[in-house]
């Protein structure tokens, strides 16, 4: 079929880190676009003020939420992720780190390519489009962290993160609306941040550096079409190309409709998948078993990674300074070499992830752990009855806590599967297997203790940690791991996946190693080496 017969060049699933990269590099060679996108889009004047505001914070659309941040429980873990146009920009904490080169070393990709060397020139691409800054906005809480760190003789580690947010200069008050700081003018206007500590909320004072003002906007300004509220349910080889050789057909629906979905059919030479590890894994999973794409790899689903997070805290009733103010996540300390801790915040008045707050409880997980952690309850509520509810109730958590978000680069994953979970075996859905991950950190929750002695508070745990052995995190990576064939992975070191033709994966799926640090910023430099290898449009 001629490209002028196809809807599109290229159809991409999914905004955020890769698919908004993808869709700039691919218009810029001169590729038509296409933008499938299942979340809705976010301005600063549609987001939400508070997280109390659930339906226009979480995304459940069969529950009427139509948010842009959602919280998906597995036996293994507890995801949090983003869905909108721009992906997970809209509610990720903005901060954006280099990995160790260690991380080249292990995984299904080490030795594929010259990472080390060829990396470095990708991370500094991303960096510039992203307006990657160090952070000079601290807030008491990531004083407090300096305080609690140089106490306990690490104090040496303190590191301000980098951040894409446009902050003022020094000294200047932030909400000054300024032309285009980036890019000579090209892009949309902008304004400084205010320190509002609202990152995760949506920033509505647009000093964010989502990806809709940076490669999302000039991917749209080249002629991308970004469909909203778009799934993509099917793709399926053209003419009878096993392969893809000819293209595909890309089926979608209304991803936010109860009866009407709008079912509509592209064709296009090339798709790009790029709808976050768990997207990606679920639609995968849906289109092997399904016939459309049988030749995905059956390392499908393997050596998905968390980052070995866990979230601890430190909650200062009436404390006199507000722990909500800064940037989401403005700062870091090094416990040892392989844990680092980050102050991370969420502004005043968004309150509801304080549901998932109780007094800190050690030990390994187990009966053992959750008796304890009641005891502990027990005692505090005698002791200090009036300050333990003032603890554990959500109101004013944001502004009264010194949230501590702990990562390790200890290597350790799980699997992912599609199945019918026994609670609801009416329809598949993407289920967790293998060896739990370690939700307790004995280092990070000592540290946490220590700190809360010295700025006179409650140090803090996750519930859901204690009773239910379950970590959090926001980064989810692997699943669909780059590899050398598909016997151990799913896409080769140029993200095309194998037994398919024009057919691409840009997203944290393609992951193959613990990264430690959040993981946005290697998304997108890795798309950006993607994207190179394709050429322009003839």
């Amino acid at each position: 079929m001629a490209d002028s017969h196809r809807d599109f060049d290229f159809i991409v699933i999914g905004s955020g880190f890769g698919g908004s990269v993808a869709a700039h590099r691919l218009t810029e060679k001169g590729y038509r676009v296409a933008v499938m996108e299942m979340g809705r889009g976010w301005t600063p004047q549609n987001l939400p003020r508070t997280s109390w505001l659930l339906w226009r914070w979480i995304w459940r659309p069969r529950l009427g939420l139509r948010g842009f941040f959602n919280i998906r429980p597995f036996r293994h873990v507890m995801i949090l992720h983003g869905c909108a146009v721009g992906g997970g920009s809209i509610t990720y904490a903005n901060t954006l780190l280099v990995p160790k080169e260690t991380i080249w070393e292990s995984g299904s990709w080490a030795g594929l390519a010259d990472w080390k060397s060829d990396m470095p020139q990708h991370y500094a691409t991303a960096l510039r489009m992203l307006g990657v800054t160090e952070n000079h906005i601290l807030g008491a809480a990531d004083h407090m962290l300096q305080r609690a760190a140089t106490a306990q003789g690490i104090g040496g580690t303190f590191y301000r993160t980098h951040v894409a947010v446009f902050e003022p200069p020094e000294g200047e008050r932030g909400g000054q609306t300024c032309p285009d700081p980036y890019f000579g003018g090209e892009g949309p206007d902008r304004a400084t941040c205010t320190g509002c500590g609202g990152c995760m909320m949506g920033c509505r004072y647009n000093a964010k550096n989502t990806l809709d003002k940076n490669y999302l906007y000039f991917a749209e300004k080249q002629g991308a079409r970004v469909f909203a509220e778009t799934k993509v349910i099917d793709v399926v080889p053209l003419n009878g190309q096993a392969d893809g050789s000819e293209g595909y057909q890309v089926r979608t629906e209304k991803s936010t409709a109860w009866f009407r979905k709008r079912p509509r059919t592209f064709t296009c030479r090339g798709v790009v998948f790029a709808a976050s590890a768990l997207g990606t894994m679920d639609l995968l999973f849906r289109l092997k078993q399904k016939g459309s794409l049988p030749a995905i790899s059956d390392e499908l689903g393997h050596r998905v990674r968390t980052n070995a997070e866990s979230l601890i805290g430190v909650r200062v009733p009436h404390s006199a300074d507000d722990l909500s103010k800064g940037v989401a996540i403005g700062s870091g300390i090094y416990l040892d070499d392989h844990t680092h801790i980050e102050a991370t915040r969420y502004p005043e008045g968004s309150d509801t992830l304080g549901l998932l707050a109780t007094i800190l409880t050690g030990g390994k997980p187990g009966r053992k752990r959750i008796l304890a952690w009641l005891a502990n309850l027990a005692v505090s509520l005698l002791r200090h009855p009036f300050r333990t509810i003032r603890c554990l109730h959500p109101f004013g958590w944001a502004r009264e806590s010194l949230i501590l978000l702990c990562m390790q680069t200890l290597d350790g994953y799980i699997d992912m599967r599609l199945g019918r979970p026994w609670f609801w075996p009416f329809e598949k859905t993407l289920m967790s297997s293998g060896k739990r991950i370690p939700t307790y950190i004995p280092q990070a929750n000592e540290f946490a203790r220590k700190a809360a002695k010295l700025i006179g508070g409650t140090p803090m745990s996750m519930v859901t940690e204690i009773l239910f052995d379950v970590p959090g995190t926001a980064h989810v990576l692997g699943g669909c791991p780059v590899g050398n064939s598909p016997a151990d992975g799913v896409a080769d070191h140029r993200h095309r996946v194998f037994g398919y033709r024009n057919m691409y994966i840009c997203d944290g799926s393609v992951i193959a190693a613990n990264l430690g640090v959040n993981p946005s910023l290697t998304i997108c430099a890795l798309t950006e080496r993607a994207m190179r290898f394709i050429p322009p449009r003839a």
